[in-house]
């Protein structure tokens, strides 16, 4: 279970304490068990700062402890803090990164179920969609639908997410596909082959939906294996 430490301080020295933090994770590098930290200044109390820690679980957060980089640091922490810092410890029972969720529900609704309408809810308006395999670059919403619906009919793929990382408004996804080719797709005639692939994604999301994404697959791989280029 994902243990998160919140650590509650007051100080003066907000700069110094950043550095402090920036000591620590180049001391730390190669043995530290945390995955993610934030330092959080509070608007209306510039002197009262949070720092949150993430660990893969509680008995991690714990040997991240035991460090002697640790203890170094966080006895330089007290320096510089008014008084003692204080911890909550935090078994996290829900983390629904929502960006995330967002990209999968697109490929889950929208790709493998070719329930293409949907994408007119997880998509903004203004949606620009930028796929050398299409017939041009920043395609409008309307007209990425029409094109994906005939490649997707072309070959019935079915696209698994290998991978899926998420930072600020961009989403990433590593992507693979296995498909059979039965319908005509650039001039060429279904040549009842299977095709199998890979490709990535990124996606900017803005206000709850879609508003761009970049696209880059194995097209020529894909049309090696319908014996279309030479190997």
């Amino acid at each position: 279970m994902t243990f998160v430490q919140v650590i509650d301080c007051r100080t003066q020295q907000v700069d110094a304490l950043n550095n402090l933090m920036d000591d620590w994770v180049e001391a730390t590098r190669g043995k530290r068990t945390a995955t993610h930290s934030i330092v959080a200044k509070d608007r209306s109390d510039a002197a009262h700062v949070v720092e949150i820690v993430e660990f893969p679980s509680y008995e991690e957060a714990m040997r991240n402890s035991r460090l002697p980089e640790t203890g170094r640091i966080y006895q330089e922490l007290v320096e510089l803090c008014e008084g003692e810092p204080s911890f909550t410890d935090l078994d996290v029972v829900r983390d629904e990164q929502l960006n995330k969720a967002l990209v999968r529900e697109f490929f889950e609704r929208v790709v493998n179920a070719r329930d293409f309408d949907a994408a007119d809810g997880l998509c903004a308006a203004g949606y620009r969609e930028h796929d050398p395999a299409l017939s041009s670059d920043a395609l409008d919403l309307e007209r990425a639908k029409a094109e994906n619906a005939e490649m997707l009919a072309a070959f019935e793929p079915r696209l698994t997410l290998d991978r899926v990382v998420a930072e600020g408004d961009l989403v990433c996804v590593g992507i693979g596909y296995q498909g059979h080719h039965v319908r005509e797709y650039r001039g060429i005639p279904a040549t009842d082959r299977d095709v199998a692939g890979t490709g990535h994604a990124t996606f900017r999301c803005e206000d709850g939906k879609i508003v761009e994404s970049w696209w880059n697959w194995d097209e020529v791989g894909m049309l090696r294996q319908l014996g279309v280029l030479d190997t």
